[in-house]
């Protein structure tokens, strides 16, 4: 058996795919139901996104996994693919909301850009490859300059990672635009390569989606659909045990009430194999007693608090006609509100008739002390911000507001260096996998794609498991 340690989407989409090779699997969670931060809640009609308001499917795409996984649950006739809206997307720049161009000719068109920060993209091309590691900041000016960092890259770091662009790893943060320079020396050559052009901020194609009950649906059907007992909830790990004689593991839990309080006596479980799919400070916790190299590179991944606010307004009082996927905004502008997605806008059934429905987020790297404000203080703070953003905003009608303080990993400068040395101090420990969105991407479907992958080398080589190698693909202690 193969025990998967931590119900997040990760976890769960190793669980899956594992089960369709017919390993039979068991995920232990601790939390009340799986899912991690992706969740999904129904109040007042509105349909609140806690984590992940969407992810990007790739149809067609060899790495699509994510489109294999919704085939296999049967999640096509809930699938909800974005409002067409969502291609726009706007910049708060002096203060007003501008849309950020979203091809080349509306580019060299649009007065959203200086014609000094035009003529240096063209001469892109001309400007030579960096030599060390950079920050997405460093590396976003030698290549595009100042104004383009300031007013595309900045905010677009910040609302996806919740980041900070100087401290960010350009290689490890964005690694496909990064790879850009690296094979082809520019950026521009690299996407004509490719058969495109980046768009604004170099955002990746593909199609935007959700599904109708929201995100929190897929990993719900997951565990709906995994055979009867191979999820267990409320189940703390307390140690991981290797086994020196005969191969294996040995897992030591407890069950734990929903206040937290431990309930009954410890357990023991036997596994051949065991896959961490919990964030990075947790799994220090469990390798601390076999890998303290180990135990000192995960502890060095940082992450970026957060909160998530959503408020529900009357659509037709609200001044702007959030007509896209929402607004970001420059650490220049001054304003601590990072962002704001028209969440009704992006996908149906999103508010109530009439009303309209925006998530805007709050705190991140850069401003982390945001979040040892009051729930009162911060709605107020995002109430203050949209106002400026929008226009006068009418009285809100509905807020949900979600926090964590521990909210989305931070791939910092050496963070594949880190990655490394985690990978090279559990290496001697045969069926021992790590799987979480510290490593090889943040997104929904990234962890899906990678929990496709690592189900794919124990699959590969279940049998054999207590012969190992390294994997560089997976980070994962596999069977030869």
């Amino acid at each position: 058996m193969v025990v998967v340690i931590g119900g997040g989407i990760s976890g769960l989409s190793v669980a899956w795919f594992l089960h369709t090779h017919n390993i039979p699997v068991r995920v232990l969670e601790a939390r009340d139901q799986p899912g991690g931060a992706i969740l999904t809640s129904c109040k007042q009609n509105y349909r609140v996104e806690h984590g992940p308001n969407s992810t990007l499917q790739k149809p067609g795409h060899p790495d699509d996994a994510l489109g294999r996984l919704i085939q296999q649950l049967q999640l096509e006739p809930h699938l909800q693919v974005a409002n067409p809206l969502a291609s726009r997307r706007y910049i708060l720049r002096d203060g007003q909301l501008k849309a950020l161009p979203g091809s080349p000719p509306a580019f060299f068109l649009s007065s959203f850009f200086s014609w000094h920060a035009k003529l240096q993209l063209l001469a892109e091309p001309f400007r030579a490859p960096g030599t060390e590691e950079e920050s997405i900041a460093q590396f976003v000016r030698r290549r595009l300059g100042e104004e383009f960092f300031q007013y595309v890259i900045d905010p677009f770091i910040s609302g996806v990672y919740a980041g900070d662009p100087e401290q960010l790893s350009v290689q490890a943060a964005v690694a496909k635009i990064y790879a850009l320079e690296r094979d082809h020396g520019s950026l521009l050559r690299g996407a004509l390569h490719q058969g495109r052009v980046l768009k604004g901020a170099g955002l990746p194609k593909g199609r935007m989606i959700s599904f109708d009950q929201g995100m929190g649906l897929l990993p719900t059907r997951i565990a709906q659909q995994l055979p009867e007992g191979a999820l267990r909830s409320r189940f703390k790990v307390l140690s991981l045990v290797p086994n020196r004689q005969g191969g294996g593991w040995q897992i030591y839990g407890v069950n734990v009430l929903p206040d937290g309080r431990v309930a009954g006596k410890t357990e023991k479980m036997l596994a051949k194999a065991v896959v961490l799919s919990v964030p990075a400070p947790a799994a220090a916790q469990l390798v601390a007693p076999f890998a303290k190299i180990a135990v000192s590179a995960l502890r060095a991944i940082p992450y970026a608090p957060i909160a998530s606010i959503a408020l529900g307004y009357s659509r037709a009082l609200i001044p702007h006609p959030l007509d896209g996927f929402g607004f970001l905004i420059p650490r220049r502008e001054g304003l601590p509100l990072l962002g704001t997605l028209f969440s009704s806008t992006l996908f149906k059934d999103r508010a109530p008739e009439g009303q309209a429905l925006l998530t805007s987020f709050i705190g991140g790297a850069t401003q982390p002390a945001l979040l040892q404000q009051t729930d009162g203080q911060l709605i107020r703070q995002v109430e203050q911000d949209l106002g400026h953003c929008l226009g006068m905003m009418p009285p809100v009608d509905f807020v949900y507001l979600t926090r964590y303080s521990a909210a989305i990993p931070q791939y910092t400068l050496g963070h594949l260096q880190r990655i490394q040395q985690v990978d090279a101090d559990l290496a001697p420990f045969p069926g021992l996998y790590l799987r979480a969105n510290w490593r090889d991407g943040i997104s929904v479907a990234d962890c899906v794609r990678n929990g496709e992958k690592v189900a794919e080398h124990i699959a590969a080589d279940y049998a054999n498991l207590f012969v190992h190698k390294r994997s560089r693909n997976t980070g994962a202690a596999v069977a030869t």
